[in-house]
């Protein structure tokens, strides 16, 4: 893949700026822990591994201008870095999960002074980037088995190379079966309010010469009655230890309509983006983001000024609608209670 979404340069977080596709393509240098937060928050960058990278290199950002020895003090300003930045998003578990590695690496090494530590912190950020690479391949090739030649796919919001470092989750899956030379086509829903799936689906799916058609989202249900749709890929932001799954709002609604015309319908996500310390999707918190999302397009009006708005980011698909969850360490399938928890240790 060409697509590097984020990557350490010379003392800076660059990521690609993905409010601008597929219009413009530019980059945003983030120098300090506030640019990166407001990135995050905005959905410069987004997709739940992507933020997981970001969070680590947030944390470089936080403490990288540190000076002096006084190892109070930095772990200090350590700690509130990794505390601002969880503040940015609520729903994607891989931004705490990665703060999380950030902290045990201060927690092994509990003689450290601040040197060592920064450089700890240094090499424990830039292996969560690498992991990140290495993980989505394997989703890739694991997924990649489940598509046949001439199958007509389907997936939801963007969890490709923009979502991660620069491969992707679902998107992954397809990516990796045109490298087996499989011949398939994919069909992206727009996602609304935000269009993930158009601006960001299709530019990938495009620059990668994959057979690709952009439906609205209430077409879903259309095209799984005329047959159309062979197979469904959607990635996630949080997977509960009983399967239940949190992803773009309108994933549950394809869930659903899979489940009705009979249309398999896989997760693909790593495993940090499970939370086996929550039972189930009920624990899974939910953002809610501004109302203008819903009522304006491009900054223009698209609805009556003062009308009440329900804009959740997210929508939980309960484990009995999905056929199995492709991981970096195979596909998990139902039951997900036992299966998740000996597969990826509870």
């Amino acid at each position: 893949m060409s697509i590097e979404t984020i990557k350490w340069v010379k003392g800076c977080a660059r990521i690609i700026d993905q409010t601008k596709l597929p219009n413009k393509f530019e980059y945003i240098y983030c120098r300090d822990v506030k640019t990166m937060w407001q990135a995050i928050k905005r959905l410069s960058v987004r997709g739940a591994p992507a933020i997981g990278v970001a969070a680590a290199f947030g944390v470089l950002l936080g403490i990288q201008k540190f000076k002096g020895q006084d190892k109070a003090k930095f772990l200090k300003l350590f700690h509130e870095t990794c505390d601002y930045l969880a503040t940015s998003r609520p729903t994607a578990v891989n931004l705490f999960n990665m703060l999380n590695e950030m902290r045990a690496v201060v927690t092994r090494h509990p003689h450290a002074d601040v040197a060592l530590l920064k450089k700890l912190l240094f090499q424990e950020a830039m292996k969560i980037f690498k992991t990140d690479q290495e993980v989505c391949r394997r989703m890739g090739d694991h997924g990649a088995n489940l598509i046949k030649n001439g199958m007509k796919c389907l997936t939801v919001c963007n969890a490709g190379a923009l979502a991660t470092v620069d491969y992707g989750t679902a998107l992954g899956v397809f990516y990796s079966a045109k490298k087996k030379a499989k011949k398939f086509s994919v069909y992206s829903c727009e996602t609304r309010p935000l269009l993930q799936g158009a601006r960001l689906t299709c530019w990938e799916l495009l620059r990668q010469k994959i057979d690709t058609t952009l439906i609205c989202d209430n077409m879903a249900a259309s095209l799984m009655g005329k047959g159309k749709v062979d197979i469904i890929f959607a990635g996630a932001d949080r997977i509960a230890s009983n399967g239940d799954t949190a992803n773009k709002i309108g994933t549950y609604m394809l869930a659903v309509l899979a489940k009705h015309h009979g249309v398999p319908f896989y997760i693909v996500a790593p495993r940090s983006t499970f939370d086996l310390e929550i039972k189930s999707g009920k624990q899974i918190p939910i953002e809610e983001r501004k109302s203008d999302e819903v009522t304006h397009f491009a900054g223009i009006p698209t609805a009556p000024k003062g009308v009440k708005v329900y804009n959740p980011a997210f929508d939980v698909t309960p484990a009995k609608l999905i056929s199995g969850i492709v991981t970096e360490y195979g596909i998990i399938r139902p039951p997900y209670l036992k299966n998740i928890s000996s597969r990826l240790g509870g």
